[in-house]
């Protein structure tokens, strides 16, 4: 009997294990029971602490035990199935027209701000870009429509620092609404001009006013927090004081070039929407101290870098990224909002008169979306079947901090 070989030759899990007791040591207080869990949770992830059970080939009787998986969202080795049965369904909502990618980025002195308020912060983040993204769609002189837009949260650079943004993916045009706010009667769908979805600089000053307005209207709630060198903004003036400062810079709003149609849509989804701050094929080594992982550098044009980091600080890093608990972190706005989607994504289809078209694009992309079958080691056969389970060891993790249960929020 065998252990199936899927582990790639470092992982994310690994570096946990090595240095999680040291790093709880000394940052545990600090930490959440959420980002504690996913330590642990990781750490645990398809070893014999979680269980599992052994699969036996019908063809030629080789046995292989399979650990049972964590499930926890920020796990780099649970989000394949899941990102799958997702894809699958988003192919559903595709519309046959060119889509939009835009990115709302907060300044880095904003973001020090929100990591203190990450909840209120990453809802406020969601809330201005895609009211940004309707505000300046609805308006005549731009497009006069209400778009489709999904929007996927990201905390992460590629060196793994604190750097708070959302994507977008939006249809290049929606259905014509007048200057009330009410859609045409009757319907018509009104198609961005090629190349071309909004004025990148009008979202930028949108976006700057919606998100620090949030702000302004949660300190005079009293719902925002401040600790250490930003306890001073507590005091209503300088507050205000500070929002008066991020009014008068320039904020980040990109806009890259658009995909082609729902091939391309797709192929990006599959790679950002489950994506979880560093995948395990970006590591490189672990020499017991130090972390080495490749990371792009955008401002080299995208040349590939190694970056070395002593263990504490990769986790550091890290659990910076643990998103607080039960916080969905990627949205559907517009045409695409759960309420009434399937009937407005119907009129859609009707008024672009290319049903046919999406039914073969769905069809032939839901296929990439299924995970390749796991066969038999051994001989490649697909006919395993669980012949025993495995209960979980309790002492087969003693080094890492302990699982408990899943967070699969």
């Amino acid at each position: 009997m065998t252990e199936a070989p899927t582990r790639p030759a470092l992982e994310v899990a690994d570096v946990v294990r090595a240095h999680g007791p040291a790093f709880l040591a000394r940052h545990g207080t600090s930490l959440s029971t959420t980002q504690r869990q996913a330590l642990a949770d990781v750490a645990a992830c398809r070893t014999a602490a979680l269980g599992g059970h052994v699969r036996r080939c019908g063809a030629c009787g080789h046995e292989a035990i399979a650990y049972n998986s964590c499930r926890n969202r920020h796990c780099p080795k649970c989000q394949g199935s899941r990102t799958a049965a997702w894809l699958r369904r988003e192919a559903s909502l595709l519309l046959p027209v060119a889509y939009y990618h835009v990115v709302f980025t907060l300044p880095p002195a904003v973001a020090e701000l929100v990591w203190q308020n990450r909840r209120l912060g990453y809802t406020l983040l969601f809330r201005a870009a895609e009211r940004t993204v309707q505000e300046v769609s609805a308006d005549p002189r731009h497009l006069g429509a209400r778009v489709g837009l999904l929007m996927v949260l990201h905390t992460w650079g590629q060196d793994l620092h604190y750097h708070p943004h959302v994507h977008g993916v939006a249809t290049g045009g929606g259905l014509a609404y007048d200057a009330a706010g009410e859609q045409e009667k009757p319907p018509r769908w009104v198609a961005c001009r090629p190349g071309f979805f909004l004025p990148v600089r009008v979202l930028s000053r949108v976006f700057r006013g919606k998100y620090l307005d949030g702000l302004r209207q949660a300190h005079a709630a009293g719902r925002l927090r401040f600790y250490g060198a930003l306890s001073p903004l507590a005091e209503p003036s300088r507050f205000a004081a500070w929002l008066a400062g991020h009014y008068r810079t320039d904020w980040v709003v990109y806009a890259k070039k658009p995909f082609g149609g729902p091939e391309q849509v797709l192929k990006y989804l599959a790679r950002y929407t489950h994506r979880v701050a560093i995948s395990n094929h970006r590591l490189r080594s672990h020499d017991g101290e130090t972390v080495r992982f490749t990371a792009k550098d955008y401002a080299e044009g995208g040349r590939r870098r190694v970056i070395a980091l002593r263990g504490e600080e990769f986790l550091r890093r890290w659990v910076q990224h643990v998103l607080p608990k039960g916080f969905v972190k990627v949205r559907h706005y517009g045409l695409l909002a759960n309420r009434d989607r399937e009937a407005r994504l119907a009129l859609c289809r009707a008024l672009l008169a290319l049903w046919g078209l999406f039914v073969s694009l769905s069809q032939g992309l839901s296929g990439e979306t299924v995970l390749p079958s796991r066969g038999c080691p051994q001989c490649g056969a697909e006919c395993l079947s669980v012949v025993a389970r495995l209960e979980p060891c309790a002492g087969s993790s003693a080094e890492s901090p302990a699982p408990a249960s899943s967070d699969t929020s």
